[in-house]
C-alpha cells in the first residue's frame, strides 16, 4: 500500500497541491499585506499553465531612483514643449516681418503715386489758367490727394514700417538660435529644471524686446536716449572671482586677462561706435519724418489757393515744387529704409553688449569647473567676432595699457 501511494501520480499530485496550499497559507499568515485574491489568482493560473503577471501596488512608495527618472522625463517634456513654442514664435515673426516689409513698399508706392498725381494736376491747373469747371476739378483733386498723402505720411512716419519689418526679422533669427541651443542642450546631456527656467526667461525676454502687436505695445521709434537693444534676461550679480594661476577646465590667468581686455574693447569701441551711428541715423530719420508731411501740407495749401487774386502764381509754385520735394523726401526715408538702418545699428550695439555681459558672467563664476570650457569659450568668442584665435590674442595684447595705441582696433570684423 505504501509503495502504491509512492508510485501513484494521483497521490503525488495531491501531496504537492497540499504542500503548495500550506505554503500559501503560511505566507498569508506571516504577511498580512498579501492579498487573498492574488494568491487564489496565482493558484488558478498555475493550474491552467498560465503566466502570472505582477501588479504594482499603489500603496508601495516610489523609490528615489524612480522619482528621479520621472522628474527627468517631465523636464524633457517641458523642454520639448518650449521648443515647439519657440519654433512657432520664429515662424510667426518671419511671416509678420515679410508682411510688414510688403506693407512698407505698398504704402510708399501709394503715397508717391498720390503725390505725383497731385503735383501733375496742380501743374496742369496752373498752365490752364484760372476759371472754369476743369480748373476747379483739378484744383480740388490736387488738394485732396495732397491732404490724403499728408495723413498717410504722418502714420507712416510714426510707425516706421521699415523698422517694424526689421524687428521681427531680428526676432525670428534669435528665436531660431534659441531653438538650436535647446536642441544642442538636449543632445549633449540631460537638462534640468534650471535649463527649463532659463529657456522660459529667454522666451519672455524676446517677447518683451520684440512685441508683435502695434497698438499699446509698439516700440518707440524716436527714442530720446539711444541704447543698445536688449533681448536677453538680466543676469544676477555674481561675486568677483579670485585670481587663479592653475589651469582648470581650460581656464588660466592669461585667458581670463584676455577675455577682460576683449570686454573693454567691446565697450570702448564697438558698442560706442554703433550707438553713435544709431544717433546719427535717428536724427536723419526725424528730420525726414517731419519734412515729408510738412512738404505735402504746403503743397496742399498751394493747390487750394491756386486761382486766387493775391497769390495765384505763388500758390501754383508751392503746389508743384513742394509736391516734388515731398516725393524725394519720402523716397529717401522709406525707400532707403532709414528706420530699418537705425534698428540694425541698435541691434548690433545690443549684440556687442550681450557678448560683453556673457564674458563677464562667465568670468564671474567662482569655480572654474562651473564655467564653460575655456578653450571652447575662446573659440566661440573668436568666431562671433570674425577672428581667428591668434588674431583674438593679438587684439587683447594690443589693447593692454603697456602696448595700447591711440588708434585702437575694433573687436569685430563682421560688422
Amino acid at each position: 500500500m505504501a509503495s502504491l501511494k509512492a508510485s501513484s501520480p494521483f497521490f503525488s499530485c495531491c501531496s504537492s497541491s497540499a504542500s503548495f496550499r500550506r505554503t500559501r497559507v503560511s505566507a498569508l499568515i506571516s504577511n498580512p499585506n498579501v492579498s487573498v485574491s492574488k494568491i487564489l489568482n496565482d493558484e488558478f493560473n498555475r493550474r491552467k499553465g498560465l503566466k502570472t503577471f505582477e501588479t504594482t501596488n499603489p500603496l508601495v512608495e516610489i523609490k528615489p531612483a524612480d522619482k528621479e527618472e520621472i522628474s527627468n522625463s517631465m523636464v524633457m517634456r517641458e523642454m520639448y514643449a518650449i521648443m515647439d513654442i519657440v519654433a512657432d514664435r520664429a515662424e510667426m515673426h518671419k511671416n509678420i516681418g515679410a508682411q510688414r516689409d510688403n506693407w512698407n513698399w505698398l504704402l510708399l508706392n501709394s503715397v508717391n503715386g498720390m503725390t505725383v498725381t497731385a503735383s501733375i494736376m496742380a501743374g496742369i491747373a496752373a498752365v490752364g489758367g484760372g476759371g472754369g469747371a476743369s480748373f476747379l476739378a483739378l484744383k480740388l483733386s490736387s488738394s485732396l490727394l495732397y491732404m490724403a498723402a499728408t495723413g498717410v505720411l504722418v502714420v507712416m512716419n510714426k510707425i516706421q514700417p521699415s523698422q517694424l519689418a526689421e524687428e521681427p526679422r531680428n526676432a525670428s533669427r534669435l528665436f531660431k538660435k534659441l531653438h538650436e541651443e535647446m536642441k544642442t542642450n538636449i543632445a549633449l546631456g540631460n537638462p534640468d529644471s534650471d535649463d527649463v527656467k532659463d529657456a522660459m526667461e529667454k522666451v519672455l525676454a524676446l517677447d518683451k524686446a520684440y512685441p508683435l502687436p502695434l497698438l499699446g505695445a509698439m516700440l518707440d521709434k524716436f527714442l530720446s536716449l539711444v541704447q543698445p537693444a536688449v533681448w536677453w534676461p538680466e543676469e544676477k550679480a555674481r561675486q568677483e572671482k579670485l585670481v587663479r594661476k592653475v589651469e582648470r577646465n581650460g581656464w588660466d590667468e592669461d585667458l581670463e586677462e584676455e577675455m577682460k581686455e576683449i570686454v573693454g574693447i567691446l565697450k570702448r569701441k564697438d558698442t560706442e561706435e554703433y550707438i553713435r551711428l544709431s544717433q546719427i541715423v535717428l536724427k536723419i530719420n526725424k528730420t525726414l519724418a517731419i519734412c515729408g508731411p510738412f512738404f505735402t501740407g504746403i503743397a496742399a495749401l498751394g493747390s487750394a489757393l491756386m486761382g486766387s487774386s493775391f497769390c495765384g502764381s505763388l500758390a501754383a509754385i508751392l503746389g508743384v515744387v513742394f509736391g516734388a520735394m515731398a516725393i524725394v523726401v519720402n523716397s529717401l526715408e522709406h525707400g532707403g529704409q532709414i528706420g530699418m538702418v537705425f534698428e540694425m545699428y541698435r541691434s548690433s550695439a545690443g549684440f556687442f553688449r550681450l557678448m560683453g555681459e556673457t564674458i563677464e558672467s562667465t568670468l564671474g563664476e567662482t569655480e572654474a569647473d562651473e564655467r564653460e570650457n575655456g578653450e571652447l569659450f575662446e573659440v566661440k568668442v573668436a568666431l562671433q567676432l570674425g577672428r581667428s584665435l591668434s588674431e583674438l590674442r593679438d587684439l587683447a595684447d594690443a589693447s593692454h595699457p603697456v602696448h595700447s595705441s591711440t588708434h585702437e582696433e575694433f573687436a569685430s570684423k563682421l560688422f
